[in-house]
């Protein structure tokens, strides 16, 4: 009786769910693709957490303006990490330690590999051949994107929380030793290991060779790709555990300290500081930028989009709970999660609330979006694939 009311119970959600999605989403027009820096990453691919190298978490697909849920994948526990899609097929991993690769039409479980410890917030990164993954026992993980077969393993000292990042021949990820390491993709030989005084809990962004990136030991690091040298480091005031966003001469991230910084990487000099003048607390969402807006979740439950340029408030959009998944953006809308259990769509330049989808437990993992899919798990260990 208990299992029939439980089966009744996610029919009726999604029903009204998709309800809820086509009704508020046909009051808006079509929105028309991002043009604007930085440009929108590759509509058919969501190759890694954020979308890109640069981490923009912008893509130039669009959704359809009627998104109904597609399918559902039952992954068995909680689902901290974003999801990563490619040729037609979605890659996410999950706290019992799986990574599992999902047919983006179907929702069909294509193969699963088990990593042996739980999957906490690293997300997938895929290449052309393997995908690559850490887990909380300190293991990066480089598996066949094909067939699941395992191609290499490299053990850190500590839990990797980190994301890694594909840069040509290499694979970038960091770990709570307090190490960013960078991976032969072929091998998982050591190219270089650069220490730091802290956990490296964020996601390198790379851009022209150089990778940046904020830490716990309140420092954001440029750090040249070719031999692991720092090339600069700029004080923070504050730890961090949100990756930076880069785009050109501007690198933005946001700290413990209640603060979004914006960092110019020609001076090496924080521009900008942003902070909300009623209300003290962290930022743990890694930040979105989109034609001047940067949007990012905070812990006081809101959605904050903040003008680039200036550091300006635009908008900020009020949830029930704190906002630690990191906000994505395609065709006009921001599809964000938030821990009061649902999926948001806002329409990027007003904030104004234009869906939402109730999971039914917190979303911390990222929406990942291609193909005209958006694609997010829920700490329920749950998968939604919307379009």
């Amino acid at each position: 009786m208990q299992e029939n009311r439980k089966s009744w119970a996610d029919s009726t959600r999604r029903n009204t769910l998709r309800a809820v999605f086509v009704v508020a989403t046909c009051l808006v027009a079509h929105a028309s693709a991002q043009s604007g820096r930085p440009a929108p990453g590759p509509g058919n691919a969501w190759s890694q957490f954020r979308g890109d190298p640069r981490l923009t978490g912008v893509t130039s697909t669009t959704t359809p303006s009627t998104l109904a849920l597609r399918w559902t994948f039952e992954a068995g526990e909680a689902i901290e990490s974003s999801a990563a899609m490619r040729d037609g097929t979605v890659y996410v991993g999950s706290g019992n330690g799986d990574l599992v690769a999902i047919d983006l039409d179907s929702g069909k479980q294509r193969w699963k590999y088990q990593t042996g410890a739980s999957i906490g917030e690293s997300s997938p990164a895929v290449s052309d051949q393997a995908v690559f993954i850490g887990d909380l026992g300190g293991t990066v993980h480089a598996v066949s994107a094909r067939d699941g077969r395992l191609l290499w393993t490299f053990k850190t000292d500590a839990e990797v929380k980190s994301s890694p990042v594909v840069s040509g021949d290499l694979v970038l990820v960091g770990s709570y030793d307090m190490h960013l390491y960078a991976l032969e993709t072929a091998t998982g030989k050591v190219r270089w290991k650069l220490e730091t005084d802290g956990p490296v809990h964020s996601t390198a962004a790379v851009q022209n060779g150089v990778a940046y990136f904020g830490g716990c030991d309140e420092r954001f690091r440029a750090v040249r790709l070719a031999d692991g040298k720092t090339l600069f480091e700029v004080p923070l005031g504050a730890y961090t555990g949100a990756s930076t966003v880069v785009d050109g001469n501007r690198a933005y991230v946001g700290t413990f300290n209640s603060e979004v910084l914006a960092i110019d990487l020609s001076t090496r000099k924080i521009v900008w500081r942003y902070k909300d003048p009623d209300r003290q607390f962290p930022y743990y969402s890694s930040a979105a930028l989109s034609d001047g807006r940067l949007i990012l979740g905070g812990r006081d439950k809101a959605v904050h989009a903040i003008d680039a340029r200036t550091g300006k408030s635009l908008w900020r959009f009020v949830t029930r709970a704190r906002v630690d998944s990191s906000p994505a953006i395609a065709g006009g809308r921001v599809y964000v999660g938030s821990s009061d259990g649902k999926l948001y769509i806002l329409d990027v330049t007003s904030g104004n609330k234009q869906a939402e989808f109730d999971a039914g437990d917190a979303i911390t993992a990222s929406p990942a979006i291609a193909s005209g899919r958006v694609v997010v798990g829920s700490t329920e260990g749950r998968l939604y694939c919307f379009g």
